[in-house]
Formats: structure tokens, sequence, C-alpha cells
């Protein structure tokens, strides 16, 4: 089976990537193992798929070349989807800090990528399992110095030999591995001498060392809008007490930049001055607990309190034990003993090495027609609809050129 474009791969970047080359007059083929597509659209945002965000720039990603991803988010842009939404009269809702999801399900955006799939000729082939994947290379005719023929990809499958001019690796990357995600991509990588640059799970909850999670396992389902910084970026939103440790919008976005043996910092008190506020009342009868009790949850409130030996009134307290007190609720350190992993993991962080790629069109430089897109690469985005922002965009420029 021939085809001149074969995309291993069918979640939002491998289906996006064949529309755009589909468009193109290109014959394209998508293989998937799974027996569905677009398993991690399905069940994203809570089913309602948060497709984008309004506001995206390249600040809204990590990666070893912070700029690479510039020239795909500039040439395939949040209005461009939207507009795309608007075409299939689906409509959609904006939430806190620019986030955009379906008001129907998620569903909606498979059904579209779908439908632009048969409008430009895409074959899609489900449970398809690819067993090798191997590249014959043009040859020299020495003669009139021209190639013969044109190099092409030859795909062991179990559904037969396949056969492509360019081959786009689109398997996302190993977050959530009960829907299928295998580091298939990162092994056609090192299969063709690419660079990868070490992963590990991101947009993740967090493990309590065994001393916090002494003080804080009872806390499970408690929330607090906090202020928390990881390797000098902050992210100012709610976290939330699990029974092993934290988690939350801000303690997710925070675990992406968390290395091994890393410090998060969090200010539980970011409305404030923590400091001014308990010296204000340190002539105060009342106790300790219920001045906290006012900006924070009693629960939390009283799991601190029990770390400081007990409540007493305010001025009992000596100014610098207010002092230290204050500093310990606005810098609160956590060394995590880890994360919950890629099962809970929503993204991988690392990949394919960015300065293997052509940042136009997503190809590897020492393997023409070799190209990587969406997750799989060394690009992950916060929370908020940016990790899809970039599955569209880098689909769309991989699209372009194949």
């Amino acid at each position: 089976m021939d085809a001149d474009v074969i995309i291993i791969g069918a979640g939002a970047a491998g289906l996006f990537c064949a529309v755009e080359a589909g468009k193109r007059g290109r014959r394209v083929l998508v293989l998937e193992h799974n027996k569905t597509v677009g398993e991690k659209i399905r069940i994203s945002g809570g089913g309602r798929c948060n497709f984008t965000n309004i506001d995206v720039s390249h600040a809204n990603y990590l990666s070893r070349n912070p700029h690479f991803c510039k020239s795909a988010l500039a040439r395939y842009t949040p209005k461009d989807f939207i507009a795309l939404l608007g075409k299939h009269r689906i409509r959609h809702e904006e939430r806190k800090w620019g986030q955009l999801f379906c008001e129907g399900s998620a569903q909606q955006i498979i059904d579209m990528l779908l439908c632009e799939c048969k409008e430009a000729g895409v074959r899609i082939l489900t449970r398809c399992v690819i067993e090798r994947v191997t590249k014959e290379d043009a040859v020299v005719d020495p003669a009139p110095r021209s190639l013969l023929p044109s190099p092409r990809f030859i795909i062991a499958s179990s559904l037969g030999s396949l056969n492509s001019s360019a081959l786009v690796i689109a398997t996302g990357g190993l977050s959530i591995p009960t829907l299928g995600a295998t580091p298939f991509g990162l092994q056609i990588a090192n299969q063709f001498g690419l660079n990868v640059i070490p992963t590990r799970p991101g947009l993740v909850p967090l493990l309590f060392n065994k001393h916090d999670l002494k003080s804080f396992h009872a806390l499970s389902g408690v929330s607090i809008d906090a202020m928390v910084t990881c390797a000098d970026t902050l992210f100012r939103e709610h976290i939330l007490f699990t029974h092993r440790g934290l988690s939350g919008p801000a303690i997710l976005q925070a675990s992406s930049y968390l290395e091994p043996n890393g410090i998060v910092e969090i200010n539980l008190l970011p409305e404030i001055d923590a400091v001014d506020y308990l010296l204000q009342h340190h002539a105060s009868k009342k106790e300790l607990r219920t001045l906290l009790e006012y900006h924070l949850p009693s629960r939390f409130v009283r799991a601190w309190e029990d770390r400081l030996g007990g409540s007493q009134a305010m001025f009992k307290y000596s100014e610098h034990a207010l002092r230290q007190i204050a500093h310990d609720l606005a810098h609160w350190r956590i060394n995590p003993a880890g994360t919950e992993g890629y099962g809970k993991a929503e993204v991988t962080v690392g990949g394919i090495d960015t300065e293997e790629l052509s940042s136009k069109t997503l190809e590897a430089r020492k393997v023409p027609g070799l190209f990587f897109i969406g997750e799989v690469v060394d690009v992950t985005g916060w929370l908020g609809g940016f990790n899809f922002q970039w599955a569209w965009s880098s689909g769309w420029a991989a699209g372009q050129a194949v």
C-alpha cells in the first residue's frame, strides 16, 4: 500500500497534519494502533476539550530552545483554529485565563477533524501495529548525476507493508499510557540517530515527602488560592491537597519545571503581606488560629498549627516568632518525594531535540522526509489549551511541507 505521506499517530497533531497535507493533493495515510482516533482529545478538559487559548506565545512553552516554537505558532494561530470551528458550527466558551472549551463535547473536535480528513481524501487505518520502519535512500546515477529513484520509507505493520516518500511521527509522549502512549516516537528518533532530550512527566500531581505527608495527608480535598514558584517561574492559581500530595492548577503548572530533587515554593497568603498582617495584631488576645482562618481553610490551619506546636493568643508570641510564622506561610518550601508519574501526567516534558528539526517544517535535518510533530517534540505547553495549540500549529507546519 503506497502513499505520498504516512502519518503514524491519529491524535490532534497527526490528524491536523493529515488534513493540511491532503488539501495540497498529497495521498495521505494515517496509522493508529488504538481502535479509535483522538483518545486524548476525547478525555481532555473534562470531556469538553480545552482546544486552545486566546493568548498564546512562545513564553507559554518549555523547551531547551524556547524560540523554536515561534515560527509554527505565528503561522497557525488560535484565531485560525477558531475560524475552523466556525466553519463546522462548533460553539465554544471562554473560561478564566483565556482558556477556550467546547460548549458541547470533545467529540465535536474529533468529528470535525475526521470530516476535514474525509474532505481532503485522507485514509485512516486503526488497530495498526508498527513492527519496523526502514528508509530506502535515493540512489545517485553517476552519469546524469540525478537521483534514482525517490527515497522512501518502508513500514512493516500488522496490516502489511506500507510505503511513502514522507513519514510523520505524531505518536505523542509517554503520558497516560492507559490511552496507548508508548515510547515509539523516541525509539524512531534513536533509530535514525537523532538526539532526544530526557523525558519526565509534566502537568502532574506531586507527592509529599514523609515529613509533609505526616502533617497533611488528612487534608485531601482542601483547596487554597496560592502563588507557586518553581525554577523562577511563578503561577497564581489554586492548589489542591490529595491523600498523597498536592495537585491543582498551580501545582500542575509548576510540576513541568520541577527537576529531580527540586524545590517548589508556595505563598499561601498571596493577597496580603503576611508579616504586616500578623504584626498588626501582635497585641491582640485573639488566637493565631483565628486570624489565619480569616484567609485559610480551617482544616489547613489546624494542620499547620500542629506543626507549630499549637496555637495561642497573639500577644504571647514574640515579634521574631510572628515574623518566622509569616515567612513560612508566604514561603512554604516543599521538596517533593516525586510525582504521580506518567499515569497521571497530562503531558511529557522533553522529547526530540529541537536542534535536530527545522522550526519551519518540523523535518529532521539529518533525515530528509522524516518529520516529528506534537508532544513527541521537546516543546511542552502550560495548562490551559497551549499543548493543543502546539499540536495544531506543528501539524499545520509539517502539513505544508510533506
